[in-house]
Parts: C-alpha cells; structure tokens; sequence
C-alpha cells in the first residue's frame, strides 16, 4: 500500500503535504501533518458497538469507498468526568467509542522507506475512566523523537466494557465476556492488516500502557488468542492481581441489574437502557464494591475461561505466557495517590489491606497468604505512617510485577525498572514517585498542563533528561528489542532481568541495583504468595 498527499496551496509555510492521504484495506483516509510528524486521528476500527451490539464482542469494520476524513479525534467511552482526568476539554464520549489514532515521522511514509516499529497504548483509568484524547498522549514527540508509529486506541469502559452480564443467570449467550479487552485484539488485528499503508511493520508492534492500560497488557501476555498480535510488550504500574473470578464478576452483575429493576438476563430491556443510565449506574457500583471488598475495582478483567482461560499472575509467574521482550516496573511511591485521594481503589488501613490481601488469595486457590509478621520484617525500619503505604504499593503493584518479572524472564528477554524521580513540588506535597508520573516522560509531554503546576518549585530540567532518556528507552525496545538510552546524560547501561535481578531505578541520574526487592521477594515469597 502506498500513500498519496493533497497540496495545501493556500498556506505558503505549510508542510509539503498538509493533508496526507494514505490508501488502506479498508479505505482512504485524509490526515493532517505538523512539523516532522502527520497523523490520522479518528479512524474507525470496529462498528458501533451500539443497539443489538452492546455487550457483544467488536465487529471488525467494514471497507468504505471514497476518502473519510481522519483529522479530528473520535468520540472516547461514556464515563464520569473528572478533574484528576484530563481527557481534553474538547473530547466527545459517546457509546460509539470504537476509535484509534496513528502518527508517524514524516519521513516514513516517502517511496521507498524501511518500515518503522509500531508502538500501540492502552490508556489508564481504572478500566472506567480516560481515553484517547488526553493531551499527554499526544504522538507527535514520541514517533518524531523515536523514529516509530505510534498508535492509540479507544476502548470500552465500566458497565458497557467491564460489566460480565454473561454470568446472569438465564444469560444464554446473550452477552459476551471481556469486552474491553476484545476491543484491544480487535485494534491490534485491525493494526497488523492495516499498519503496513502508514509505512509501519506488523511484524514489530510493541503494545504497552499504564494502570489499567497495563493491567489489560499483563492479561494479554497470558491471553492465547493474542499470540502473534504483538512482538514486544511494556507493562507501566499494572494492578496485575485485579483480575477476577465469574463469581465476583456475578455479584456486580446482579448488583447492576438489581440498581436498575430488571430482572435478571433481559438482553432486550438492558440494550434499550440510555447510556446515562448505564454509567451512572456503573459509577455507583464502582465506589461501593471497593468499599465493601476493600482494593476489589467493580470492572476489570475477568477469568472467563474462554478469553482468559487462566489467572493472568499464575500463568506469567509460572513462565507460561506469550513469548515476546518485556518491560515492566513499577513507581517508587505509587501509594500516595490513591492516599491523597482517599480512594478505597488501594486502601492504606490495616484492617483493610488485609482483607484486600485475603480477597487476592481466594481468588485463586494455589495462593497461599504469608503470616502478617513475616510480611512486617520487610518493613522493619519504615516510619509507622508509611509502612500501610509500603504494604498497599506492594501488594497492589510491586510485588505481582515482581512475579511476572521472574517468571516470564525465562521465556523471553525481560527489562524491570522503578521510576523514583520525582520533582520538588511532588516531593513537597508527599507524594514523590506516585501512580502515574513517568507517563509524561514516556511521550515526551511534560507541558501538557497549562498551569505549569508540576514545576512551579523547579525541576522542570531535570524532568527533560528523565524524559529524554525514557523516551529512547522505550522506542529503541520496540525498534531493537533491547532498551538503550547511551550517551544522554544520566544514563545507564540496562541489563535483562535475570539471575542477579537487575533493575534500572529511573531517577535524576540512572543506576542499575542488583536484587533492589530481596527484602520483599523474602516476606512476599518468590512466586505470587508461594505460588505451587
């Protein structure tokens, strides 16, 4: 597939080409272009999942004739906003939320150039929140700087996409499992056929993301129809243990349609809902299930047998999962957050996180829960206040990401880092190295808030060199498989994970720390709680 370009005559400094159109599979589509970089926002992956297709598995798209305009971002799912989420104060939500966007360096799509890697994200949000518009997830610096495609996909969330109304009793094949997640296979299917015609390779697509993002990146790694859909992948903070059983998935379920009065599997009643309704609906039950099953998301990935035959945690720690590179870490204080914002989504509370600890393990019988004393040696020398903090960042994040570490490191190359830098503002305000604040020094968009509030005690320097070097991480991963930053300041050779356990801590200089975790693998276990 080759592409074709529209002069832009009426604009004498515009780029060669404002309009790039690029002849896909499917159909033309018209771009636009910026500097070093074009883009095609807005394209169409799968038909709206609306009407008899709500709560049913992505239908592929269908080839158009003509030229479909592709230069203004497609509406993101319906979800609650929120001022910690900023989704762009133009975004749309709409049900009809099926959408990606792809940027490319300008370069990529001449006669004749050598196909670029590709690099596909998953956004966060606790599977309810977020979406393709959120201004840090601009492509631009990432596929200029790291000379790849980059690409970005929306996806179903909350009650229209983690919502398991296929464990109702009376379902009868009325409703399929896992929605969001089949939207990602269905992007990234969408990705191997079509990538070629914006001069990317197929055969070297890296998918990654962060929170939730990842958390749907961790559960594909050990997902089998997802095999050859990616070469590499890259695992930012996911909440890897917060996937669960259909019987927990019933609960919400019956709990939705109860809220709701209807009774029980009415497939007809329940896609004639408005969508307000729905998320409304979901909103409440996403604060209440983490109340009363403290560290529980209403909406997650679900072990349905079909999609997900098997606990994510087990089959990666056991080495089971798909065979591709990895990076994967975690932040230093991911925590404080969640903290600060007393969500009950990872609580800090004694009573609580044992519960939450206890809740991992039931849903899956070969956990064996460590004794509380045992767990307390790791954190002997932590001030009081921070000990429920250390125990919820490691429960909640450290220490599955530790598992996957060890395990999948057998099967295929395999990178761990922890992100510590944290600017003076963050530092001030308690928070430090908290869920969330390498993504903008993953894309390279550390201005994105107007305010400038992040450096308004200073490290706005700093913050550049740690973004120079995560960017050339990550995209020479995805164009190498193997992540080198040499020759920027601060930076640190990167060894694969192995015998000596070697972890990049990403701060204002790099160091490379041989078994940094040996005190929690010790309390923890080696493997997902003595994983048998």
């Amino acid at each position: 597939m080759g592409s074709a370009a529209e002069p832009n005559p009426s604009t004498p400094h515009a780029p060669r080409f404002a309009h790039p159109l690029v002849d896909t599979p499917n159909g033309t589509l018209r771009g636009d272009a910026a500097g070093q970089t074009e883009r095609w926002l807005g394209i169409r992956y799968a038909k709206p999942p609306t009407g008899e297709l709500r709560w049913r598995a992505p239908v592929p798209v269908s080839p158009w004739t003509g030229v479909a305009d592709a230069r203004i971002s497609g509406p993101i799912a319906p979800q609650q906003r929120m001022k910690a989420m900023d989704v762009g104060e133009r975004a749309l939500t709409d049900e009809d939320c099926l959408f990606l966007n792809v940027w490319r360096p300008a370069a990529a799509g001449q006669p004749g150039a050598t196909p670029r890697a590709v690099m596909v994200w998953v956004h966060g949000g606790a599977y309810v929140l977020g979406g393709t518009t959120q201004p840090v997830f601009d492509g631009a610096a990432l596929a200029d700087r790291g000379d790849v495609i980059v690409v970005t996909l929306g996806y179903r969330l909350g009650g229209l996409g983690f919502l398991e109304l296929s464990t109702l009793d009376g379902a009868g094949g009325q409703f399929d499992s896992n929605l969001g997640m089949r939207d990602v296979l269905c992007a990234l299917e969408w990705a191997r056929s079509n990538i070629g015609a914006f001069g990317g390779d197929p055969s070297r697509v890296t998918l990654f993301g962060e929170s939730a993002g990842a958390g749907i990146v961790s559960t594909l790694l050990a997902t089998p129809s997802a095999r050859g859909l990616f070469s590499a992948a890259i695992v930012e903070s996911s909440p890897a243990t917060s996937v669960y059983g259909l019987a927990r998935a019933k609960i919400v379920a019956e709990r939705f349609v109860a809220k709701l009065a209807i009774e029980g599997a009415d497939g007809a009643a329940l896609r004639a809902l408005p969508v307000s309704s729905v998320v409304e609906t979901a909103a409440e039950l996403f604060a209440e299930i983490p109340t009363e099953f403290p560290g529980t998301l209403a909406f997650a990935p679900v072990v349905d047998g079909d999609l997900v035959p098997e606990h994510p945690v087990t089959v990666l720690s056991e080495g089971r999962g798909l065979r591709v590179a990895l990076i994967i870490g975690t932040n230093r204080d991911e925590a404080t957050f969640f903290k600060l914002a007393k969500s009950p989504l990872l609580p800090v509370g004694e009573e609580a996180l044992t519960t939450m600890i206890t809740e991992i393990a039931a849903e899956n019988p070969s956990i064996e829960m460590p004794d509380r004393e045992h767990i307390l040696d790791a954190y002997e020398g932590v001030r009081q206040r921070m000990v429920g903090l250390g125990i919820a960042r490691d429960v909640g994040f450290r220490m599955p990401t530790l598992w996957i570490a060890e395990g999948h490191s057998r099967l295929a190359p395999t990178y761990l880092y922890r992100f510590d830098f944290a600017t003076p503002l963050l530092k001030v305000l308690r928070l430090g190295a908290t869920h969330g604040t390498e993504v903008a020094s993953v894309w390279g968009n550390l201005d994105t808030d107007p305010r400038g509030l992040a450096y308004k005690l200073g490290g706005r320097r700093q913050a550049g060199e740690v973004s120079d070097r995560m960017l050339a991480l990550w995209t020479s991963f995805a164009r190498d498989g193997q992540p080198t930053d040499e020759g920027l300041p601060g930076a640190a050779a990167w060894p694969a994970f192995g015998e000596r356990r070697s972890t990049l801590v990403i701060d204002r200089v790099d160091r490379v720390v041989d078994d940094l975790d040996a005190d929690l693998l010790a309390a923890w276990g080696d493997r997902a709680f003595s994983l048998s």
